[in-house]
């Protein structure tokens, strides 16, 4: 089975280096390619992932924009998504298809922060329960190419949420793993803003997404609460 790993990008100059370096030391031979897709860096983002072995290419900024774009160009079997922040274990690869050869054909990581916070250790350890609200994108999605097609992508027009949108899509026709290993995630999310800030914008969005309301106002309200960069 070959695996394509997508990388959506916006300024992760600072990340993308080791990111690439940590998969390309799990890769184990079934990694055939590892993909950056740009959204529109104003750092060297797009230099250092070429320098370090991922092909790249560029678009308008939007992660789901971006990582459907990615899958366009990759010619894996199975795709894994990574957030341009964000480390898996070591061994992902061989625990990503294990759970595939189980019968799960799309799934995520949980995760932890990089912070010694308890109040960030306490949002980690719900990411191991499989409810809707603790899902999300920095936890990297695994996907066969094949149920990805089926599902039909990304929807390219969400500017936020499409992580939630996609799974939830997901989960009515196909089993869903959540591994019991953790991606390591930046809490600079939560440098940036106080950890209550976040918390209620993610309370507000994610409310606002299972009301119905569009990705524009969405996206402004999240904008409006937080550092954003998406």
């Amino acid at each position: 089975m070959k695996v394509s790993i997508i990388i959506p990008t916006l300024n992760e100059a600072k990340n993308i280096e080791r990111v690439i370096e940590r998969l390309q030391a799990g890769a184990n031979g079934y990694v055939s390619e590892l993909i950056v897709v740009d959204g529109g860096s104003k750092d060297e983002t797009a230099v250092k992932a070429s320098q370090a072995g991922a092909k790249v290419f560029h678009t308008s900024p939007g992660r789901a924009l971006q990582m459907n774009h990615g899958v366009e160009q990759s010619n894996g079997d199975l795709l894994y998504f990574v957030h341009g922040d964000t480390l898996p274990p070591l061994d992902y690869l061989k625990k990503i298809l294990h759970a595939v050869a189980e019968g799960y054909p799309v799934g995520c990581f949980r995760f932890r922060f990089d912070s010694d916070r308890w109040l960030l250790k306490m949002n980690a350890y719900f990411t191991r329960f499989d409810q809707i609200w603790c899902r999300g994108g920095d936890q990297s999605l695994f996907i066969t190419r094949e149920a990805f097609q089926d599902l039909g992508g990304y929807r390219s027009d969400y500017r936020i949420m499409e992580d939630y949108d996609l799974i939830i899509r997901a989960k009515k026709k196909y089993q869903f793993r959540i591994i019991p290993d953790d991606v390591i995630v930046s809490a600079r999310k939560y440098e940036t803003n106080s950890y209550l800030r976040v918390q209620v914008a993610n309370f507000i969005v994610f409310n606002m997404f299972r009301l119905g309301y569009s990705q524009d106002k969405m996206a402004s309200a999240y904008k409006r609460l937080l550092n954003y960069r998406y």
